[in-house]
């Protein structure tokens, strides 16, 4: 491989959240990290590069996004997931979540119905509560073990008086690659009924073999009226931290609703490395990410198969994309609480709990494989000792 991802990098003396904030979280930061989903590697030689660029120029003021910022965005879509988007229909925005949160208030009311499928995206549930909306549970069907599908029926059953529905695209937790055939029967039900869809895509470059992500608004004329969708940089190319997403609208008076509400809390800027960091990233990352799926597919396929062989009641199917993977511990039987304490007081591990997600991750926990492959050998000897 041209670029390393064997490499272990101590992260601890450099303000990682992933690492420092175990113990406001966990109770201890002596656990191995394997939860928050950014990832142990260096960013793109390439992307380091602008940014020295940008260092070394040793001006920081204000910054100025050109038509070459959407450009490149655009550029992305196009080759990597087959949309054409125009740039009057892009805004910035500092990240998925904080668009979330103004997309709801912006174009909801306090009382307002949103319905996500569960378990999902934990931030999700918090957007929708803080700001005084109402959740409604579209929980998803698992029809084989490990294996879910959206459930329309009990869709059909909720969604009347919905204002929104925020749909996981590729899903997280839960690694679906939803299929263009499921997407499209989602949305004529939410066309037929006027709820408008968020489609959070920002896992949407971290796919695998013989799976496609198709980008809910690229399905249609109807569709793209319909949706709203949030795409990001940041789980891709490993910069979360210079907070940088873009949003594509249906329309200028949506997109400029929401621009005016990034006005009114002065959020409309990038900083200067993000902006350089993000156009970096989509005209020269591709070989870097391309290298980057090989790697996080082998460290999956090592760890299914470690687990089938050595302790084979943790059930756990491989993910279609993003680098988080499911893990079931259903057939231990634990109660509640007991898993969690196991593996923070045994294995001495630190994944999302599955409870973070809704009831319907009873008994799961999540973890990121987005690391060197000795952090995913070290986990696995320690849940071995614990659970065999």
């Amino acid at each position: 491989m041209k670029y390393e991802f064997d490499k272990l990098i101590d992260r601890k003396e450099h303000h990682s959240a992933k690492w420092n904030e175990m113990g406001n979280k966990f109770g201890t930061n002596d656990l191995i990290p394997m939860w928050i989903a950014d990832m142990d590697f260096k960013t793109a030689p390439e992307i380091i590069e602008a940014m020295k660029e940008k260092l070394e120029h040793g001006v920081f003021g204000y910054v100025n996004r050109t038509d070459e910022y959407y450009k490149t965005a655009c550029n992305w879509l196009k080759k990597r997931h087959g949309w054409d988007v125009s740039t009057e229909n892009i805004t910035y925005s500092p990240g998925v979540v904080p668009a979330l949160s103004i997309i709801i208030q912006e174009f909801t009311k306090p009382g307002d119905k949103i319905i996500i499928q569960s378990p999902v995206y934990y931030p999700f549930f918090n957007v929708i509560e803080e700001n005084n909306r109402e959740i409604v549970l579209n929980p998803l069907k698992e029809t084989e073990r490990g294996y879910y599908e959206m459930d329309y029926e009990d869709l059909i059953s909720k969604i009347d008086d919905a204002k929104f529905l925020i749909l996981c695209n590729p899903h997280n937790p839960v690694g679906r690659v939803w299929k263009k055939q499921e997407l499209k029967k989602l949305g004529k039900i939410c066309f037929a009924r006027g709820v408008k869809v968020i489609s959070d895509e920002i896992h949407s470059d971290l796919i695998f073999k013989e799976n496609k992500h198709v980008p809910f608004a690229s399905l249609g004329k109807e569709f793209e009226e319909n949706t709203i969708t949030c795409f990001a940089p940041t789980k891709t190319f490993n910069i979360a931290g210079l907070y940088s997403s873009f949003i594509v609208f249906p329309n200028s008076k949506d997109k400029d609703i929401f621009e005016e509400a990034l006005g009114r809390i002065d959020l409309k800027r990038n900083n200067p490395f993000s902006l350089v960091a993000t156009m970096a990233a989509y005209e020269k990352g591709e070989p870097w990410l391309d290298e980057l799926l090989v790697y996080l597919e082998e460290n999956i396929d090592y760890m299914i198969e470690y687990i089938k062989e050595n302790i084979p009641k943790i059930k756990v199917r491989k993910p279609e994309g993003t680098y988080l993977v499911w893990l079931d511990f259903r057939d231990y039987a634990f109660s509640k609480d007991e898993l969690g304490r196991k593996m923070i007081e045994e294995a001495k591990i630190a994944f999302d709990d599955g409870l973070w997600f809704g009831n319907e991750g009873e008994g799961f926990q999540r973890i990121n494989v987005a690391c060197p492959r000795v952090m995913i050998e070290d986990v696995l000897k320690r849940l071995e000792t614990v659970f065999k």
